[in-house]
């Protein structure tokens, strides 16, 4: 079965070639069915290969063409089939096909339907050429397809100056990481002599002797590639603006592509990663300092699609730290289940603008549960699982997370647990203001509010069971249960903690894990004092704040930040090459000539003077010298 591989990302290939080629004269209908029914078809096949895959769980690589084959340097145009590629292939056509359906809804009214669905069958198409490569070229080729479809579905309502600039700001701050992603690629041939992951990997695992430091270079240039596409510090202020394109282009983004990338990255090569102790660190502190960051703004965010961007970046920092601890296979966990309830929380905001005619600030809403009941309760149980609440998803792949982190640093795992504990405040916060109390918009809109058609509210319900069942996939350890997707990655990934294989003693595990239900508990309760008994709403943004408030609210002035000491300076640094080298130095040169000529034809001009007699005597003249250059050269 794994030999029609190929065929998962065809499908949505074909979809975009057909759709964009054309879109003109396709109709509404026709795209409606035809860009979901070629996610849908990869999936199927998905499933299948997985299905393959659990009654022999092995390696496959599956060759297409030959690609590129210079000197020593080598690399085919072919897909390798395993348990860690299938896995984020089924996330990523399951999770895709779902915000295809949902965005027949959503975009109903917009007139570039098309354009829109073939850009996001096409986003679809590079993210699964990303995870199914079977070499770091082939990746690289999908890391820029996604970061290129980003720009376009970030950018989608590009009229929109302010949209247009969240898009190229996307795509600047990824071009940065896929510099250092290329060079650590360049570094990584020039030490193995190959890019294939299975030729690399072979050379490790025998212990092939490589110089330390050389392997800390290539791996820290590969985590800055990671650090642009999974918005990590420095390298994460991209995302939150990136809620400029279409909702449903948002949850793609942040549940089953884009984000992803560098975590799947950092999963492949956790073989390459574990050899360098000084990366692996670097890796944990960034996670957890990137996800107490984003946490601390989510706090103080207003607009329903910021909250729950920075909870990504929150998140995604998270699952960083737990790699960074060697608990990959806690870490590609969390990346699926995150993916269920974080396209449920996304599309759910989706349905909640939809009702509220396009208004995004919460401090608007409330009491939206009594009009829209679907959403009310779906968003509830994305709320739960992202919170860590027991039985839902959230609880299981977080509380794993936590406890191999725990096992590798007590530091990490306090600062790890504040995360946590930020997560489900702010989103409890979230949900009370939008969905508890009394309505606090105005009476037009308060008359519009209604529930989402069935195409955006079934892909809600499909979201919402999988946020509750997708844990139970991991149960933990201390539970009594011997873990079934940890084991079916742990022959693909680096050794971890192994905490779900019983290191960790039974009364430690359960009092982390008591521990942390009930401090989670505790702070929706205090969010639920605060909101709801307190009828609590954020001031408006003018109003006065305390200096630290303040500081937070503005998201640490770090875009202000990088305009005073980056974009200012290359704008002025800029604005002088232009005019002095630019202008001044190569245009002025090339006028030169031109007025050069200009005045030289001008001058020879004088001596078309129609006269006859000037004519021969300038004959004369020409010949007598012509006469005299000959004698004095005699």
């Amino acid at each position: 079965m794994e030999q029609f591989v190929y065929l998962i990302p065809l499908f949505p290939l074909l979809s975009f070639i057909i759709i964009a080629l054309f879109g003109k004269s396709l109709s509404k209908s026709i795209t409606t069915f035809l860009a979901p029914a070629s996610i849908f078809a990869s999936f199927v096949v998905a499933v299948l290969i997985f299905i393959a895959q659990l009654n022999n769980n092995h390696a496959v690589t599956v060759p297409l063409f030959s690609w590129i084959h210079v000197g020593d340097f080598h690399a085919d145009f072919s897909f390798l089939v395993d348990s860690l590629s299938i896995l984020f292939t089924l996330v990523i056509t399951g999770v895709g096909f779902l915000i295809h359906v949902y965005s027949t809804g959503y975009m109903h009214d917009e007139k570039d339907y098309n354009r829109y669905f073939s850009y996001l069958n096409l986003f679809v198409f590079f993210m699964l050429l990303l995870v199914l490569g079977d070499n770091f070229l082939l990746m690289f080729v999908g890391w820029e397809g996604v970061g290129l479809c980003s720009y376009l579905l970030i950018g989608f309502w590009f009229k929109n100056i302010n949209y247009a600039d969240a898009a190229k700001k996307a795509f600047v701050m990824n071009r940065i990481g896929d510099l250092g992603f290329v060079l650590g690629i360049i570094l990584l041939f020039g030490v193995f002599g190959s890019i294939n992951y299975h030729e690399v990997f072979f050379q490790i695992g025998k212990n092939v002797v490589v110089d330390g430091k050389l392997i800390t270079w290539i791996t820290i240039l590969l985590f800055i590639g990671a650090m642009g596409k999974s918005a990590q510090i420095p390298l994460f202020t991209w995302l939150p603006d990136a809620m400029a394109g279409p909702t449903p282009v948002s949850a793609l983004i942040h549940a089953a592509t884009m984000v992803t990338a560098g975590i799947y990255m950092v999963a492949r090569c956790s073989v390459l990663f574990s050899l360098s102790e000084f990366t692996m660190q670097f890796i944990a502190i960034i996670g957890v300092t990137t996800s107490l960051l984003a946490a601390t703004i989510a706090l103080f965010q207003n607009d329903i699609k910021k909250v729950l961007a920075y909870s990504t970046v929150s998140q995604l920092g998270l699952i960083f730290c737990a790699l960074g601890c060697g608990a990959f296979s806690a870490g590609v966990f969390h990346v699926i289940t995150h993916a269920f309830f974080k396209a449920l929380l996304f599309l759910g905001a989706g349905s909640v603008i939809h009702g509220m005619s396009g208004d995004q600030d919460i401090r608007n809403m409330g009491g939206l549960k009594k009009k829209m009941p679907i959403t009310f309760i779906t968003f509830l149980i994305g709320t739960v699982a992202i919170s860590g609440i027991p039985p839902f998803a959230g609880f299981f792949s977080k509380d794993q997370m936590l406890a191999e982190i725990f096992e590798h640093s007590k530091v990490l795992f306090a600062l790890a647990l504040l995360a946590s504990l930020m997560t489900a405040f702010y989103m409890f916060r979230l949900f009370y203001l939008t969905f508890v109390g009394e309505f606090r918009g105005n009476d037009i809109v308060k008359n519009h509010v209604h529930e989402s058609p069935k195409s955006m509210t079934i892909p809600l319900i499909i979201l919402a069971a999988l946020s509750v069942i997708a844990g139970f996939i991991g149960f933990p350890h201390a539970l009594g249960h011997e873990i079934g997707v940890h084991n079916w990655l742990d022959s693909f990934l680096a050794t971890s903690v192994k905490v779900t294989k019983g290191n960790m003693e039974l009364n430690t595990e359960m009092t982390l894990m008591s521990v942390t239900i009930i401090l989670i508990l505790g702070m929706i309760f205090l969010a639920r004092w605060m909101f709801v008994t307190k009828k609590q709403i954020p001031n408006l943004d003018d109003a006065p704040m305390s200096l630290s408030k303040e500081i937070v609210y503005h998201k640490y002035y770090i875009d202000e930040i990088y305009e005073a000491i980056i974009v200012k300076p290359l704008n002025r640094i800029s604005g002088l090459i232009y005019q002095f080298i630019e202008k001044s130095g190569i245009d002025g040169f090339v006028n030169l000539i031109g007025k050069s000529i200009v005045n030289w034809s001008q001058l020879l001009r004088l001596t078309q003077t129609g006269s006859l007699g000037f004519y021969v005597m300038a004959m004369v003249i020409s010949i007598v010298v012509l006469i005299l250059i000959t004698v004095i050269k005699i």
